[in-house]
């Protein structure tokens, strides 16, 4: 099912970039398509969550509203944020976590003068997670999304114990990611050198899956009643072993990177905490039991720790912090759940370090301290869209923030300006550029800059022999190679491109690229994301597949995106025309 709405969303696609009476309808239509296939996932017992499709129904309202009735630019990333708080808010029937979520996810990212002073797009959040939550709670119940077990707190002597369990959440965090980033280079290599369509992706997800359950049936989509399971917070529920817990903790990452690569739709807040819960379970017993074996020696208080349980919650608020990026959502979440003020300073350690693991930053240095030359924005992602228009091939290296697979969960990279309003409705075909750079690897640098000047142009795609793509070379890498091999005193006269790339190890080889049908705002997403200027346009089948076909820039995205709108008024301005005739 899954497979066939994803198949009627590339096909809405296509068509809506015809400029026809139906395009906004047919616009419309694929969030529809994507939050039935959301539906289905999830409601099959998928390993992924419905917060990530709640924010995005959110996000699309709020777009609705901003241009039924206000179409501002301003005021769009104030609705947005509202939408998006919203949708945490319904989702957990928690609404000081969906009001943080929209100012950690949306606001705090995006540029101050793109929104309404900060107290009016506060008071829209604050207004939209309320209602919300409320509507929620008449339709779902008041019960919070999953129950709290009892728990206690022994002394503050634990908090480094807490600490800990942030730095192994974070771990953890990074090997989901990691998992992902090699499903998705999986499904890419059965796709490329199989040849099987990758439509049919989603059926061989949601099959592997069905099998790993077999064996771990706490893995499959419950609601939070697997999460439950976990903490023993539910009457007469068995206790699982440790070894039983971490069990359950591998397959669970691993479904969960199953599902997303091969393109089944959902979010990562649901898997993220129940790994979060599994790893908090786990590592409070493997406590329990040091603590039970050495107490009859020593006789001391001091070694007493709190409850598995305690842990449990601890780990799935850090764990979540470390997939998503939102340490005060994940903080305050927790917080609204429990309404325990006593889990406020372990719950803020563990966050907070889970948080720095897995931050951008954190890696970045990482990356510049193993290789002299790197510069972290070649950085491994996976795309969040499902249809034809986003396939594997967008894939890299390096990545540690799994938010970014998230397009709902990081809003900051949506479209600000009311011209860019419209680039979900363009392709990436009708923007690029078709005269751009290309270069060997046995060419000089200093051909490929007298290039770069000739064509005005900061970067080359480098290609083999045959026209195949193999990676992006910018003239900020050229200029760091050359200040490189000045310090490293090389003494070979002429550099050539494989040269530079050899130092950079896979940074040149493994770059962003996009296809022709791809949209811009994916495009865009992908871009600010990872604070790029140029991305790659490649062909994805026929007899030129892998060959580049032209260069997307921000200056060429901007032109089309104020071309369409100005078509759109002019258009807008003939039918009232025709009306009055």
């Amino acid at each position: 099912m899954v497979t066939l709405l994803n198949m009627i969303r590339t096909a809405v696609q296509e068509d809506s970039t015809t400029r026809t009476v139906t395009s906004a309808v047919k616009s419309a239509l694929r969030p529809i398509l994507k939050t039935v296939a959301a539906c289905v996932t999830l409601g099959t017992g998928n390993s992924l969550g419905p917060e990530g499709p709640s924010v995005e129904i959110g996000a699309f309202v709020a777009k609705g509203v901003g241009v039924l009735f206000d179409r501002k630019s301003e005021r769009k990333l104030s609705l947005k944020a509202s939408g998006s708080a919203a949708g945490i808010s319904s989702g957990f029937n928690a609404a000081v976590a969906g009001c943080f979520f929209a100012l950690e996810s949306v606001l705090w990212p995006s540029p101050v003068e793109s929104s309404l002073s900060l107290t009016n797009t506060t008071s829209m959040v604050i207004l939209s997670a309320v209602i919300a939550s409320v509507i929620s709670e008449i339709g779902l119940g008041s019960q919070p999304a999953f129950a709290v077990p009892i728990y206690d707190f022994r002394s503050p002597s634990e908090l480094p114990l807490y600490l800990l369990l942030g730095i192994l959440c974070g771990l953890v965090s990074v090997g989901l990611t990691k998992c992902t980033s090699l499903m998705l280079l999986v499904f890419d290599g059965v796709e490329r050198n199989i040849g099987i369509s990758k439509e049919v992706f989603p059926i061989v997800g949601g099959l592997t899956v069905g099998l790993m359950a077999l064996v771990y049936p706490e893995i499959l989509y419950w609601g939070f009643q697997n999460v439950d399971t976990l903490l023993e917070s539910r009457p007469l529920s068995n206790s699982l072993s440790v070894d039983l817990l971490l069990q359950v903790l591998v397959a669970k990452v691993l479904a969960t990177s199953i599902c997303r690569a091969s393109g089944l739709v959902g979010g990562y807040y649901a898997p993220s905490l129940f790994i979060g819960a599994a790893t908090g379970m786990a590592y409070g017993k493997i406590l329990s039991y040091l603590v039970s074996e050495s107490n009859p020696l020593f006789h001391l208080s001091v070694l007493e720790v709190a409850s598995p349980q305690a842990y449990g919650l601890v780990g799935m608020a850090a764990t979540l912090a470390g997939v998503c990026q939102v340490p005060l959502t994940s903080a305050l979440l927790l917080f609204e759940l429990t309404q325990d003020y006593r889990i406020v300073l372990p719950l803020l350690g563990a966050v907070g370090l889970s948080s720095l693991i897995t931050s951008d930053k954190t890696r970045k240095q990482s990356i510049d301290n193993t290789k002299d030359s790197k510069d972290g924005k070649f950085a491994a992602t996976l795309p969040e869209r499902y249809s034809k228009y986003s396939t594997p091939d967008v894939i890299e290296l390096n990545r540690t923030n799994i938010c970014e697979l998230e397009s709902s969960l990081c809003l900051d990279g949506d479209l600000d300006d009311d011209a860019s309003y419209f680039a979900d409705e363009i392709l990436v075909s009708q923007a690029m550029r078709t005269k751009y750079v290309t270069a060997l690897m046995n060419n000089s640098l200093t051909e490929v800059v007298s290039l770069m000047l000739e064509e005005k142009q900061t970067c080359a795609l480098i290609v083999d022999d045959n026209d195949q793509f193999l990676g992006r070379l910018t003239l900020d890498q050229i200029q760091q190679f050359i200040q490189s091999s000045i310090k490293n005193g090389r003494k070979s006269q002429v550099l050539r491109v494989s040269e530079l790339c050899s130092s950079y190890g896979e940074g040149c080889l493994f770059s962003w690229k996009v296809t022709p049908n791809m949209d811009l705002s994916s495009a865009l997403t992908l871009m600010n994301r990872h604070n790029m200027s140029q991305l790659a346009v490649i062909l994805e089948d026929g007899d030129h597949r892998g060959c580049p076909v032209g260069l997307l820039d921000r200056e060429s995205i901007d032109l089309a995106c104020r071309a369409f709108a100005a078509w759109r008024g002019l258009d807008w301005l003939h039918t009232q025309e025709e009306f009055r005739n």
